[in-house]
């Protein structure tokens, strides 16, 4: 039986199709309005048709539920109304076609969704704006029994896990390929509607969204001027452990979604290295008392947000009470507005030090922590975007609010060059 689907794929489109073809991880780089969206459903669609799997099963992740909704459920219809006997189910955003394949949209803001699922074939869409660890530790996972494939999508938002794998791809591993399609090579957008844009776009905006630069900064950041700040200045970098000060941790306690836990260590002179950082989903206290005894650590202080204290209904418990039980004995942070949080955050970020590879995934929250977009105003929100970044970025925050001078008999003075090696500090 032939099935006609009416879609005819423009040149990059095309080009992406055949890298999947001789490619099992294919990292692609767009423009807006390139066309991805529509590629990666008609590739999906195609692959549920055609995949000799029994029962094939294909996913289109988007960064939030309501993300996949919005961009790719309508064009998976669309496209696959030209299959005879396909069954669409609203309520799961799920396609059904009559060889037992099934293409389904799926949010990656809920990643216990995806757990324990078989993939034959999956695209991550505005990868960087996922969490960052979703592929290695959910995704990648579902794709192993079945030997399956996975497409990379997204436009550059910062140098965050969309440009890690990017690095990845271009690194020659084999599987893999990468592709990067800016306006100014496609030809798909007339001169008249780019100039236009350019009129009104900031530089780094127009470089983003259009030419593909991870160097643009992330729109609405709120602490871009700080961290730009400290990786000039050398405060990003190899920020050894010292022995005899204590570790203490600041944590944003996830309710249904992520705990950020920072680790961190402060001498009189009021710096502060934070030479540790931990995240996860979907885990109980005990997960993190399990994850600070393997650390074996010398612990100060462990700082808690104060909602710690509200009794969960079930238990008639608070989380204070119950990780007292586990042997973590919080203080809790002090009560601040946001703002005034935020500005106690910029306050400290100089005098902070950040281990370049142990708190690499709480350095990319703080990169692209921001703030909401009104669009009808054509301005930005007081309020903050509450996504991935937010529970590190958060977590920062209480950090900055309860810091105080360090009470700490034994500390040592140290001068304040940071040596890029692992043999400590130098004057």
């Amino acid at each position: 039986m032939t099935i006609t689907i009416p879609y005819r794929p423009r040149a990059q489109q095309s080009a992406l199709h055949s890298l999947l073809g001789s490619h099992r991880f294919v990292v692609a780089v767009t423009h807006r309005r390139m066309g991805k969206t529509v590629m990666a459903v008609n590739h999906l669609l195609r692959s549920a048709l055609t995949c000799r799997q029994k029962r094939p099963r294909f996913a289109y992740i988007a960064p939030t539920y309501r993300m996949g909704k919005a961009t790719a459920w309508d064009f998976l219809k669309v496209y696959s109304r030209a299959v005879p006997g396909v069954e669409f189910n609203e309520s799961e955003l799920r396609a059904d076609y009559p060889n037992g394949g099934q293409v389904r949209i799926y949010g990656g803001d809920d990643p216990d969704n995806l757990r324990g699922l078989y993939l034959d074939g999956a695209v991550l869409d505005e990868y960087g704006l996922h969490q960052a660890d979703i592929f290695t530790t959910v995704i990648r996972p579902t794709l192993a029994d079945r030997a399956g494939w996975a497409l990379f999508l997204g436009t550059p938002n910062g140098k965050n896990q969309f440009y890690d794998i990017v690095q990845q791809a271009k690194s020659g591993l084999e599987g893999w390929a990468f592709a990067e399609y800016k306006v100014s090579q496609t030809g798909l957008l007339n001169a008249s509607e780019l100039a236009s844009a350019r009129a009104v776009m900031t530089q780094d905006e127009y470089d983003q969204e259009f030419e593909c630069s991870f160097e643009a900064a992330v729109k609405g950041a709120i602490y871009a001027a700080e961290l730009a700040a400290a990786r000039a200045s050398g405060r990003v970098a190899v920020v050894p452990r010292d022995p005899v000060l204590p570790v203490d941790t600041d944590w944003d306690l996830g309710v249904g979604d992520s705990t950020a836990i920072w680790f961190s260590q402060s001498i009189r002179s009021g710096e502060v290295r934070l030479v540790d950082y931990y995240e996860a989903s979907g885990e109980g206290l005990p997960h993190y008392a399990q994850v600070l005894q393997r650390k074996g650590y010398t612990y100060g202080s462990h700082w808690a947000p104060f909602d710690i204290e509200v009794k969960e209904l079930g238990s008639g418990r608070s989380r204070l009470e119950t990780a007292a039980s586990l042997g973590i004995r919080f203080k809790i942070a002090p009560k601040l507005a946001i703002e005034d949080g935020i500005h106690a955050a910029r306050m400290l970020f100089p005098k902070c030090w950040f281990d370049e590879t142990r708190c690499k995934q709480g350095l990319e929250a703080l990169q692209h922590y921001r703030r909401d977009y009104n669009t009808r105003l054509n301005e930005f929100k007081t309020t903050t975007v509450h996504d991935w970044a937010s529970h590190g970025a958060d977590a920062f925050r209480y950090l900055a609010v309860r810091q105080k001078a360090p009470v700490e008999k034994k500390a040592r003075a140290y001068p304040n060059i940071l040596t890029t090696g692992d043999h400590g500090w130098m004057s």
